[in-house]
C-alpha cells in the first residue's frame, strides 16, 4: 500500500521555510531602502520648472529665469564634491537671477564661514544678480551669534552675492525683498513689506515659511520663495512627511495659496542637516518669469 505524507509533520517545516524567506526578504529589503536614502537620493538633484506669474512685471523681465536654491548647509555633513558640483552646474539653466533662501551653512559658531565661502566660488554668474538671504544655522547654534552671520554677509559680499537682511533692492524693475530669520526674531516684516510700491512688480524671499502667517503682509501681494523645510526629507508616497521644522504643518514644499492675495513656494533644500532623503530628492527650482493677469 502506497504511504500517505505525514502532513502534520510537513507543515511546520513548510511555515518555517516562508517565514524565513520573508524575515531575509524584509532584511534586505530595509537593507536596500537605508542604502538607497543614504547613497542615492540624497545627491539626487531634482530640476523642478515652473512658471512664476507676477502683476506689473516690466516687458524687459518677461521670459527671464529665476534659478532658487535653499539649504545647502555647508559643513561636517554635506561632501563638498557634491555641493560644488551641484552649484556649478547651475550654469546650465543659463540663470538670470539666482536666489539663494537660507541656511547656507552649518555652523556651531563661525568655524564654517570660510568654509562656506570657499565652496560658494562654485556659484555660476547671474546677469540680473544673486541675492540670498541667511536661516537659522547662518546665526550659528541657537542663534547666539549675530558676528557669525555678519562675517557671511561680508564674505559673500566680496564674491559679489548680495544678501538681504530686511532690504528691499530694484532689479531691472522687479521690487526684490530680502527678509531675515524669524526664529531668532530678526524678522522685520512689517517696516521691509511698507518699503513695496504696490503699483510695481515685487518678490519676496524668506527662509521659513511661517513667517508667512505673522502680522505686516498687508501691503504685499506676490509670490514668497522659502525654505528651511527639507521637504522634510523622508516621506512615504501619498502622505506629507512625519517631521517639519515649522509650527504650520501643511507647509512641507512645493506652491501654497495664502491670504491676501499672496503665493509662496517653498523648496526643498539642496543639502541636509542629516544625510538621508526618501521620496524627497534635493531640489533646484527654475522659474521662468511672466506677466500674471490682472483680475
Amino acid at each position: 500500500m502506497p504511504i500517505e505524507p505525514n502532513t502534520t509533520e510537513n507543515k511546520p517545516h513548510t511555515r518555517r521555510k516562508f517565514l524565513g524567506r520573508a524575515v531575509r526578504g524584509c532584511l534586505l529589503g530595509s537593507a536596500g531602502a537605508l542604502g538607497y536614502a543614504y547613497g542615492i537620493e540624497p545627491h539626487w538633484v531634482d530640476v523642478v520648472r515652473l512658471q512664476l506669474p507676477i502683476a506689473h512685471l516690466p516687458d524687459a523681465l518677461v521670459g527671464r529665469r529665476i534659478v532658487q536654491i535653499s539649504d545647502i548647509h555647508v559643513g561636517g555633513s554635506v561632501a563638498d564634491s557634491y555641493m560644488t558640483h551641484a552649484l556649478a552646474s547651475l550654469a546650465e539653466l543659463r540663470p538670470d537671477l539666482i536666489a539663494i533662501t537660507g541656511d547656507l551653512m552649518t555652523s556651531h559658531r563661525d568655524e564654517q564661514v570660510d568654509h562656506a565661502l570657499e565652496v560658494f566660488q562654485y556659484l555660476p554668474p547671474a546677469p540680473l544678480g544673486r541675492f540670498a538671504i541667511l536661516g537659522n544655522h547662518d546665526y550659528g547654534r541657537g542663534g547666539n551669534y549675530s558676528q557669525t552671520a555678519s562675517r557671511l554677509t561680508n564674505g559673500l559680499a566680496d564674491l559679489d552675492v548680495q544678501v538681504l537682511r530686511n532690504q528691499i533692492v530694484d532689479v531691472a524693475g522687479l521690487q526684490l525683498a530680502g527678509l531675515d530669520e524669524l526664529l531668532f526674531r530678526q524678522c522685520l516684516i512689517k517696516p521691509t513689506m511698507r518699503q513695496l510700491d504696490p503699483q510695481r512688480s515685487m518678490l519676496t524671499l524668506c527662509h521659513n515659511p511661517d513667517a508667512a502667517d505673522q502680522p505686516g503682509w498687508e501691503d504685499f501681494q506676490g509670490w514668497i520663495l522659502a525654505g528651511h523645510t527639507h521637504g522634510g526629507q523622508c516621506k512615504f508616497p501619498g502622505f506629507n512627511p512625519p517631521i517639519t521644522p515649522v509650527w504650520n504643518k501643511r507647509y512641507t514644499s512645493g506652491t501654497f495659496s495664502l491670504s491676501g492675495n499672496r503665493q509662496m513656494y517653498i523648496n526643498r533644500g539642496l543639502g541636509y542637516f542629516h544625510r538621508v532623503r526618501f521620496n524627497c530628492r534635493p531640489e533646484v527650482t527654475l522659474f521662468t518669469l511672466e506677466r500674471a493677469e490682472m483680475g
